[in-house]
């Protein structure tokens, strides 16, 4: 069978007698056609650039948002179509290393966090991604979803997909400075994930994508960096994501900060543990940062709260105690 544009708005219709090779959904739950109109999307938006979509706090928050409209009295569940959507034949996955045998035996991985650990990314069918990068096309596919399954809410999915819900989320941050959370808000996984990355993408943007503690600044040409948004008071015990709870810092110096290695005292000066053994033949030790003033934002509010390093501090020195 051709694979051409035919072929995919029939995969992308209902399943019955008449049409065999469409989308395979359960009745009244129509999370394949949603998931589907959020890629289509982020395609449109250039927040999918290449034929590689990981289940990604981007792709969440616009799962979310058409589904706060088009199914408003169901829970959502991104997990669910990310997993299922295998079974249509134009869906696949590409495995983390060392998860390969789990994907080849079609274990069921469902939940967003177990996918995110498993799956490095979902692929599509290579004449299906040729299909989307011509808007035109692109346009039809979306007409056949709409058609098929939101017919009642076309006009409310024309303008939702104007919105670019995680940028949103974003800005709405920025202009609070953060946020400090409540218990009862932190039950949904997919929304700790959009939450999660809201506040790492906002430090490293605050902080210029640079190590707070060495300077250091890498990119790679899918602009991903090798510095965390790192949180000062931990989120587990205080839910804070204000941006002044938050420092920028590479791997190395994320794994140290939160073990108490080192700490920042109230004039914004690196403080290292005393009883550290260190070899470091490649690069400047820790030790030798004692002293120095850590990388701060070029915005004074965003710099690191005093009662957060405080707490910190504390910590610090009742483990060296």
């Amino acid at each position: 069978m051709i694979k051409n544009l035919a072929y995919y708005c029939k995969k992308f219709s209902p399943r019955s007698k008449s049409n065999k090779i469409g989308l395979n959904v359960s009745p009244g739950a129509p999370n394949k056609p949603i998931l589907l109109l959020s890629i289509i999307e982020m395609v449109s938006q250039g927040q999918i650039k290449g034929n590689q979509i990981p289940l990604s706090a981007e792709l969440i928050a616009t799962f979310l948002k058409l589904w706060s409209r088009l199914e408003p009295l169901r829970n959502p569940d991104i997990g669910l179509p990310f997993y299922h959507l295998v079974s249509d034949g134009f869906w696949h996955y590409q495995p983390k290393p060392g998860f390969e045998s789990l994907i080849a035996a079609k274990v069921k991985i469902r939940t967003p966090n177990i996918i995110r650990q498993t799956v490095e990314y979902a692929y599509l069918d290579d004449e299906l991604w040729e299909i989307m990068q011509n808007p035109q096309e692109r346009s039809i596919l979306t007409n056949v979803l709409i058609d098929f399954w939101f017919i009642k809410k076309a006009q409310d999915i024309e303008q939702l997909l104007q919105v670019n819900a995680f940028a949103e989320l974003q800005d709405q941050l920025q202009r609070s400075g953060g946020k400090v959370y409540k218990l009862e808000e932190l039950k949904d996984e997919q929304k700790l994930i959009v939450r999660d990355a809201a506040f790492r993408i906002s430090v490293l943007k605050n902080y210029n994508h640079r190590c707070a503690f060495c300077g250091l600044q890498v990119f790679d040409p899918l602009s991903q960096n090798i510095v965390d948004g790192a949180h000062i008071k931990p989120f587990s015990k205080f839910y804070d994501d204000r941006f002044d709870n938050g420092l920028s810092l590479c791997k190395n110096h994320h794994w140290a900060f939160d073990r108490f290695w080192f700490t920042i005292d109230e004039h914004y000066n690196i403080i290292v543990a005393d009883n550290l053994r260190e070899d470091s033949p490649n690069a400047k030790p820790m030790r030798e940062f004692r002293g120095d003033r850590i990388n701060l934002p070029a915005q004074e509010q965003y710099y690191p709260r005093q009662d957060s390093l405080q707490w910190h501090r504390e910590e610090f020195l009742r483990r060296a105690a």
